[in-house]
Order: C-alpha cells, then sequence, then structure tokens
C-alpha cells in the first residue's frame, strides 16, 4: 500500500485559531498541503469565512476614518472551479465584509488563490511582493491596493 506524499492537514483547527495562532500555523504548513486541505469545500468555506468575518475585528479605524470603498476579494481555485467573491466595504472608520457582493463597483479587486490569501492576512507573504510574482492581481485603484495593508493588524508569525 502506497503512503500519501501530501498530507491534508484539518483546516478547521485554522478557523477555531485567534489570529497569532492561525499566523504560527500558516507558516508551519506548506502550500501543497494548504492546498488540498482547501479541495474540502466545507473547510474551504468555513476558514475563509472566519478570516473575513475577523476583518473588522483587526481594522484600524483611524486609518479607514475618512475612506469610502468597496474592495471585492475574488478567492480563486474553488473545488468546482469557480471564484469566491468577498466583498469589504470601507466606510466612515467601518469595516463591513459580504458574502455576497453588492451592484456597487470596487475601488479595486484582488484575484488570489486561498494559500496565497492565508500567507498574506497572517504576514508569511507581502502583498507587493506578491503582485510582483503574479500571485495576486489586482484590477482598479492601485495606489489605494498599495495602502490596504495598512487599514489591518495584521499578526507576525
Amino acid at each position: 500500500m502506497s503512503e500519501n506524499r501530501t498530507a491534508v492537514p484539518d483546516l478547521s483547527a485554522l478557523a477555531d485559531a485567534d489570529a497569532e495562532q492561525l499566523a504560527g500555523m500558516v507558516a508551519e504548513i506548506p502550500d501543497e498541503q494548504l492546498a488540498e486541505g482547501f479541495k474540502d469545500p466545507q473547510a474551504r468555506s468555513t476558514v475563509l469565512g472566519e478570516v473575513f468575518s475577523r476583518m473588522a475585528e483587526h481594522v484600524e479605524p483611524e486609518r479607514i476614518a475618512d475612506l469610502d470603498a468597496i474592495v471585492h476579494f475574488r478567492i480563486t481555485e474553488a473545488p468546482d472551479g469557480g471564484v469566491g467573491i468577498y466583498e469589504v466595504e470601507i466606510r466612515d472608520g467601518t469595516c463591513e465584509v459580504r458574502e455576497e457582493p453588492t451592484t456597487e463597483d470596487p475601488k479595486v479587486s484582488f484575484e488570489i488563490a486561498p494559500v496565497h490569501f492565508l500567507r498574506l492576512v497572517t504576514g508569511a507573504e507581502s502583498g507587493p511582493a506578491m503582485f510582483m510574482t503574479g500571485k495576486i492581481k489586482i484590477k482598479g485603484d492601485l495606489m489605494f491596493a498599495s495602502q490596504m495593508t495598512s487599514f489591518f493588524r495584521i499578526p507576525g508569525n
């Protein structure tokens, strides 16, 4: 009997971790194993939903006080081959996330695979480096996009 070379991690543990724990856990799991875990639709939904739901907790209100923007995160590599869209509304010093985009055009849209998204939000990889290497695609206001990470407290790993 052959051994499975790529162990599939239990992504539910990622969803239950706080920001610092998540950063540490993500840093320890190879990309290939994370990608295998994201092939499970329930695990993908749970982890991404949890990360996006916590965005409001990690926003720096003083940095977004005068901003008014809709941002789309297009998370690729869904098990069905599709793309999940998460919409972030930044308005009047608040941040609200929706899994169903409104009809309002986004100021900026990021397209990124779930593994790279986790690396980005945990501080394991920088947005500019990911953009330069094609791991993240950006449409819209590039200046605004370059400032996005400063709007949130990103945990260290």
